[in-house]
């Protein structure tokens, strides 16, 4: 049995749109308006989703409900998987008390927060985004801030912000790889056409990073290491992405960011605040005007200040030779501090080498076709070219997996650390315990994603936005926000508009190559927001009294993504209309 999609059922797009657009509305207004548990919040989300496919867009039940299964096993692995593992590399550094070892060290070179906020949250995040990405730059950033002191919520909020511009070609460039395959783009032209937009966001993210973690007042004490970070960044994910390709660009991006600052942070230094004055001060500064011209006035001042019993101030600390705090690092075993995260770097670097990845696939890679489901939705024009049936198929590369990287690099760092196998199995075990409604969560989220992708209510949403004629550069990134909000993913925002933004510039008279560009460029700001990456940011900040639900979180990002939704639109109308040069031929 094949079911066609139809993107406008009630006849009118518009009706259609607002009809499609529930699911959402519900879902992100019981997390953000009425602060329902998020596990609540998806599941009336996935109900909503399912009577839309079923009374508006008949979609038959079956279909619905397997999609909703595809979804939320999807959501469980690969997903779940690393979530799960990358907060187990987290949790075994707490356990063996690294963390707070660590926690000095990164203190070490600086103190300030916003400092820490860069080197972690952006180029740290954005190391790992390009590795792995799936939701563990989130996790694994967020809980790195945590152990260095960060409010929950803060930390969850800067972690999110961090991995927007990175997205687009994240675990080694999937996106836009994915995208040359749905199109049959050239994918070096669509490389370079990202690698002409997304630098200019690489070069803004670091101030507005900072900025919203304390004030516009507070980045501008910092404006000179966020200069550094965005344009060493900028420049190489400019470089890469046009004369190299997308695979590297966020490695190679986030290693030149993190070596800049640090180098450029043993030259520079914030100021420090001002301190308050105490009377003394005052004191001093009064004598000092009125000694000549006022003589009795400067006397009173001295004696008071001869009486004033002012605190003893603290005698300066010899400062400790570089090499000198080396060698204690040294001797004092420290260096253990950084084994967990080097060794979780390593392997997810490792795994995520195309090569390495084609031989652990061949070793063991179950791709099993979702009964019911699989080429049974035929996906129709304008959306693509030529009518064609949905693939439903779930692929089980259990060692290919970044999951399973992050899994043996916590074992391996667990046994370097001195752990047990019995203990390594607690660590584990309370890991599971503590993220069972997280994962519940996740599961969830996807199930309704799956939902909505399957009985084309998303798409309902894309074409809305595609029929703006003249207005359509601007809202051609905002679909791809629209797509990775709904999704969790860049990639599956690029399988499901790719082809719908291909064919709606052919139609207007538009380089098909800008427009699928924009797609992937606009939907790295849809990260910050989308179900999936909301949960495993609360995840990785949770465990605090204060820690935040998914509804504070996503309440905390929510204008920040569409602030810069909309300035990426405004930058591929310029592109389209005013600097056409920008434009790969």
């Amino acid at each position: 049995m094949t079911w066609s999609q139809n993107y406008d059922p009630l006849g009118n797009l518009i009706f259609s749109s607002l009809v499609a657009a529930l699911p959402v509305v519900v879902l992100l207004g019981l997390l953000a308006f009425w602060h329902v548990r998020a596990y609540f919040a998806a599941l009336a989300g996935l109900v909503a989703a399912a009577l839309i496919a079923g009374f508006v867009y008949h979609m038959p039940a079956q279909l619905a409900g397997m999609a909703a299964v595809s979804g939320a096993v999807f959501g469980l692995f690969p997903i779940g998987w690393i979530v799960l593992n990358a907060m187990f590399v987290y949790n075994l550094s707490v356990e063996t008390n690294q963390f707070t070892v660590l926690q000095k060290q990164i203190a070490g070179v600086s103190g300030d927060r916003r400092i820490q906020a860069l080197m972690i949250a952006f180029c740290f995040g954005a190391f790992i985004e390009g590795a792995a990405g799936f939701g563990a730059p989130v996790a694994i950033t967020g809980a790195l801030m945590i152990g260095l002191g960060f409010k929950p919520l803060e930390a969850a909020k800067l972690a999110l912000i961090g991995n927007t511009a990175p997205v687009a070609f994240g675990s080694l460039g999937i996106p836009l790889t994915t995208m040359a395959d749905i199109t049959g783009l050239d994918l070096m032209k669509l490389s370079a056409m990202v690698g002409r937009q997304l630098p200019l966001f690489s070069f803004l993210v670091p101030f507005w990073l900072v900025a919203a973690q304390v004030g516009l007042r507070g980045m501008l004490g910092v404006w000179p290491a966020c200069f550094v970070t965005g344009a060493s960044f900028g420049v190489m994910q400019f470089l890469m992405s046009n004369y190299h390709g997308p695979w590297l660009v966020d490695i190679a991006s986030a290693v030149v960011a993190m070596a800049s600052l640090v180098m450029f942070m043993k030259v520079w230094k914030p100021k420090e605040k001002k301190k308050e004055p105490t009377l003394e001060d005052a004191l001093g500064e009064i004598v000092g005007i009125a000694g000549v011209s006022h003589p009795i006035i400067a006397l009173v001042c001295v004696i008071i200040g001869m009486f004033w019993k002012a605190k003893p101030k603290a005698k300066p600390q010899p400062k400790v030779p570089r090499t000198v705090e080396v060698k204690t690092l040294v001797a004092t075993g420290a260096w253990k501090a950084w084994i967990p995260w080097v060794s979780l770097t390593l392997f997810v670097f490792v795994w995520g080498v195309p090569a390495v990845k084609t031989e652990l696939n061949a070793i063991f890679n179950l791709e099993i076709e979702v009964p019911m489901l699989h080429k049974t939705v035929e996906r129709v024009p304008p959306v693509v070219i030529h009518p064609e049936l949905e693939k439903a198929v779930f692929k089980l590369n259990a060692l290919s997996t970044a999951g399973t990287a992050a899994l043996l690099s916590g074992i391996l760092a667990g046994f370097c650390l001195g752990m047990s196998p019995r203990r390594l199995l607690r660590v584990y075990g309370q890991t599971v315990w503590k993220l069972r409604v997280p994962l519940l969560t996740i599961s969830l989220m996807l199930a309704m994603g799956y939902v909505t992708r399957y009985s084309g209510t998303d798409t309902t949403m894309g074409l809305m936005m595609a029929s703006t004629g003249v207005l359509f550069p601007f809202f051609s990134p905002i679909i791809g926000w629209l797509g990775v909000a709904l999704t969790g993913s860049d990639t599956a925002s690029n399988v499901l508009f790719g082809n719908l933004q291909q064919v709606t510039a052919n139609q207007l008279n538009l380089s098909p190559i800008h427009m699928a560009a924009s797609n992937s460029s606009g939907g790295v700001m849809g990260k910050m927001i989308d179900a999936q990456s909301i949960v495993v940011a609360a995840v990785a900040t949770g465990g605090h009294p204060d820690s935040p639900d998914a509804g504070t979180v996503l309440r905390s990002v929510f204008w920040h993504s569409v602030a810069l939704a909309l300035l990426m639109g405004l930058l591929v109308m310029a592109q389209a209309y005013w600097l056409p040069w920008m434009i790969v031929k």
